[in-house]
């Protein structure tokens, strides 16, 4: 019987971790999008192995010691953050990326840096910079 009890506590813990990763991950938060320009290998996730242009780098505060290597993101535009290009938002607005690269302060101006085609798709690259949502896709 007490087993029995600890394979269960054992379970709902386990269940209950798992839960956690996947709301971190498909959780929607807000900040700040940039972007950079080619060439964009190699890279810190996947080295010189292309992955496309629909791709970001991720800040700090989404790097998590390279967990964010190869997870996609929705990005939505929300709006400008400057008066320079007082509605960037184009289309759609949304891309979804995948991370491939490490932004690092103090360097990296906004939350993800988005590859010039990822920002461009979703944005006015003349904005330079726009405030974005960002959901686990």
């Amino acid at each position: 019987m007490a087993m029995q009890l600890k394979n269960a506590l054992a379970l709902i813990a386990l269940l209950c971790f798992s839960s956690s990763l996947v709301l971190s991950v498909s959780a929607q938060s807000s900040g700040i999008a940039t972007f950079y320009t080619p060439p964009y290998v190699p890279s810190a996730c996947f080295g010189f192995d292309v992955q496309g242009t629909m791709i970001a780098s991720a800040s700090e505060s989404l790097w998590n010691n390279g967990a964010a290597c190869g997870q996609r993101f929705e990005v939505t535009c929300l709006s400008g953050t400057n008066q320079g290009v007082p509605k960037p938002c184009l289309g759609s607005g949304s891309v979804t990326v995948t991370i491939v690269d490490r932004c690092p302060a103090p360097g990296c101006r906004g939350t993800i840096d988005l590859s010039q085609e990822a920002f461009a798709s979703i944005a006015d690259p003349n904005a330079g910079a726009i405030n974005v949502s960002l959901q686990g896709a």
